[in-house]
């Protein structure tokens, strides 16, 4: 079931793949942005890490913290020296899919192939031109797990979310900082 706007989100205690304990509940006096992925190779999602990688500090000065999901087992995300450099941001493997389902988070063959079809071949040269890594799905990653994205107010109250309908749709940057800039509804 999908989560809606002005709900507290459901709190986590986990270990990422770092090895620090993530939890959620110690975010309750920050804004967050709660980023779920697709598997460790997908260049659209790597495509937004960077993209938010790179933007990290900004968001960060302005009290806009981020934890970022993917499917993929641990070893496969630490194969990657790209997922290693998004460091400091916690990266959180979950394979079994418990904290997408938390969440809402669709899985959706048709739009997953939609996405293939239309823009891969396009994502991918992208993410190759930009270093950011492609290879193919392993391990028990699935083909059709549509991204979401979440931003959290203080009090862990969801205030934004975003439920990709396509492989390449996201949350607009521009809301993103927006949302990092202004201050805090009262929970």
């Amino acid at each position: 079931m999908r989560l809606e706007r002005n709900v507290v989100a459901p709190t986590f205690v986990l270990r990422d793949v770092f090895g620090r304990t993530i939890d959620l509940a110690s975010y309750a006096d920050k804004k967050v942005l709660i980023a779920f992925f697709r598997h460790a190779g997908c260049p659209f999602c790597n495509l937004r890490v960077h993209l938010l990688t790179k933007l990290h500090k900004e968001l960060q000065q302005k009290g806009l913290e981020m934890i970022f999901f993917f499917e993929s087992k641990e070893q496969i995300i630490l194969r990657s020296t790209f997922h290693q450099e998004v460091s400091p941001v916690p990266i959180i493997s979950d394979p079994e899919k418990k904290w997408y389902d938390a969440y809402g988070l669709e899985t959706s063959l048709f739009k997953s192939s939609m996405g293939h079809l239309t823009t891969f071949v396009q994502t991918a040269l992208t993410a190759k031109m930009t270093g950011v890594p492609l290879h193919p799905m392993a391990d028990g990653e699935s083909f059709s797990t549509m991204p979401a994205e979440f931003l959290l107010d203080r009090g862990l109250v969801v205030r934004e979310l975003h439920y990709s309908q396509r492989l390449s749709d996201r949350m607009d940057l521009s809301a993103i900082k927006a949302f990092a800039d202004s201050e805090a509804v009262p929970a």
